[in-house]
């Protein structure tokens, strides 16, 4: 039977079509994630913030074009309102002027009766009221004053007076309503200063009312810096002949900042702040504002026209929140959105990376058992093939069976001695200052003979450190016997370093003991160390017998500790 018609083998062809139709890119990317998995809820977070982030952008972008056409709207409206109310009061001052043009003599009663039929309304709003500023030659000032104080004003007086060089004054004589803050106006000579003296020049060359410039009203309080403005319409009379002749002007004089008030009042949703400049928008110009709260807005500049004169308006929006309520409302659900995907995600993640990361202490663990097994079989190979050749080479020295036997004991030993520091190793690197002191030991406890060592923190692979286990072993027996250890005076200094990162140098030296002889012959010792010694360690031992001691050289690797990381990381998963 073929191992397709099977239904273990039908699935295993199944998952092989799949395997051939997958995407490469999607193995890719499945692979990212894996190797890192906080990418991906991270990833699902930044993705739902972007889309928040855009929306709100969007959000503000049409809010912010919805102020500023509410603001091109309030700039509007208020212009209007502004023309609206100039153009009002101006209406007031042509039909004044055309009353007072047909009466030869103007009387306070007469004057009041006049403002009276005008009927002034609520478009008059913010104007101070209506008053008349006759002509009066330089010459005639003295009977003028003389008349209007037999008219009823008590103390009315011309001030200042013309120049020399100025035919004629131009005193406030009437102002009605006559309140006690329009007294202080009456008799003021405006000829005589030039921003209202201008606008009177001006409004008498063009026959229509025009306003002044900035000026500070007479009716205010001594050091007052309010300011105002004047709006004169010049009133002329006729003779018979058809001659015209200037008789003086009707004016109405304004408080700017009541006036804008009065103009703006519930025309205009208090949603920015106003300014009225004459002329330039500079500081000294200005002659009005209006704000309900912090500028910092979307700013507009519209030129109106008061009386024939040109005035500058700026409205500036008032500073809102950073973000409107809609978009803060956007952003607070995308981020609680963006945050609980980010929990969802973070522990699905989670649970797949545990998963994978118990898939993966398996198949380690799975690899550090053959490795171990394969690692076992090469020391006991390696440990089995030393056995021989020591008992090969004891046999061939010893004279006799107790003598076979001890030499063998003590070599068998000196294995055992260095085996056990590579159990409590795990059979890892072992320090080269512990294998010396495991296999010097015996032979310096309770003896007179000082043994010194030195030298770095070197680890050493497991067969390396059996192979000098061995040597310090065989050059510790030989000392005890016939070298330095065998003598209370006699000293052994062991020392090693580094030669390169990839040798380490051990030296032997002996010094105190007997006297060696030149010509003793060779034993055992000297070939274990010769033979098996340097083929372990691939590079050659210097041993010389010199008349002060014996002084062995042995160049030992120190190789990479890639074969005993496996259990390293092993040990520490375990241990967490």
């Amino acid at each position: 039977m073929n191992r397709t018609d099977t239904p273990a083998g039908r699935e295993a062809q199944l998952k092989e079509r799949r395997g051939r139709r997958a995407d490469p890119r999607l193995g890719r990317v499945l692979r990212y994630f894996a190797r890192y998995p906080r990418a991906l809820p991270i990833g699902i977070f930044v993705a739902i913030a972007a889309l928040t982030a855009t929306g709100v952008w969007a959000i503000e972008k049409s809010q912010r074009e919805a102020r500023r056409n509410e603001l091109a709207q309030i700039a509007t409206a208020a212009g209007s309102a502004l023309e609206r109310r100039a153009n009002a009061n101006a209406a007031y001052l042509r039909s004044g002027a055309a009353l007072i043009a047909t009466q030869p003599d103007i009387s306070p009663a007469l004057f009041q009766t006049f403002v009276g039929q005008l009927r002034l309304d609520a478009n008059f709003r913010g104007a101070e009221g209506i008053g008349w500023a006759p002509r009066v030659d330089s010459s005639d000032i003295p009977q003028f004053e003389t008349a209007q104080r037999e008219a009823g004003q008590d103390n009315f007086s011309v001030h200042p007076l013309p120049r020399p060089d100025q035919a004629y004054a131009v005193p406030v004589t009437y102002l009605q309503p006559l309140t006690e803050r329009n007294r202080r106006a009456l008799g003021f000579n405006m000829f005589s200063e030039p921003t209202r003296r201008d606008a009177m020049l001006e409004a008498e060359k063009l026959s229509r009312p025009t306003t002044s410039g900035r000026v500070v009203l007479v009716q205010e309080i001594d050091g007052s810096e309010m300011s105002g403005f004047l709006t004169y319409m010049p009133v002329f009379a006729i003779d018979r002949s058809g001659a015209r002749s200037l008789k003086g002007y009707v004016y109405s004089p304004f408080n700017a900042q009541d006036f804008l008030g009065s103009a703006i009042e519930g025309e205009l949703p208090y949603r920015a702040h106003i300014q009225l400049f004459d002329g330039a928008v500079e500081p000294d110009n200005m002659l009005a504002e209006i704000s309900v709260g912090e500028t910092g807005g979307a700013v507009l500049v519209r030129r109106i026209n008061i009386g024939n004169r040109e005035w500058t308006m700026r409205v500036e929006s008032i500073r809102t929140s950073l973000l409107s309520e809609v978009a803060v409302i956007t952003l607070l659900a995308g981020l609680v959105v963006a945050s609980l995907a980010l929990a969802i995600a973070w522990l699905l993640t989670r649970q797949a990376a545990e998963a994978r990361q118990v898939i993966g202490i398996l198949e380690e663990q799975a690899a550090i058992r053959n490795s171990l097994t394969r690692e076992l079989n090469h020391r006991v190979k390696n440990t089995l093939a030393n056995v021989l050749s020591i008992i090969s080479l004891t046999r061939r020295r010893a004279t006799d069976i107790e003598t076979f036997s001890n030499s063998l004991d003590g070599r068998i030993r000196a294995l055992s001695a260095t085996h056990d520091l590579l159990t409590q190793s795990e059979w890892g690197t072992t320090p080269v200052r512990s294998v010396v002191e495991v296999e010097v030991a015996p032979y310096a406890l309770g003896r007179d003979a000082t043994v010194d060592m030195d030298g770095p923190l070197v680890e050493l692979a497991p067969n390396d450190a059996l192979s000098l286990g061995l040597a310090i072993h065989e050059l510790a027996t030989n000392a005890a016997k016939f070298g330095a250890l065998s003598v209370p005076q006699g000293r052994v200094e062991i020392e090693w370093d580094l030669v390169s990162e990839e040798l380490v140098r051990v030296r032997w030296r002996e010094s105190g003991g007997p006297t060696v002889s030149p010509d003793r012959p060779r034993g055992f010792g000297t070939e274990l160390i010769e033979k098996i010694v340097a083929h372990e360690l691939r590079n050659p031992v210097d041993l010389v017998f010199e008349p002060g001691g014996v002084r062995c050289t042995m160049l030992i690797p120190v190789r990479t500790r890639s074969e005993f990381m496996i259990r390293a990381r092993n040990a520490a998963a375990t241990d967490s």
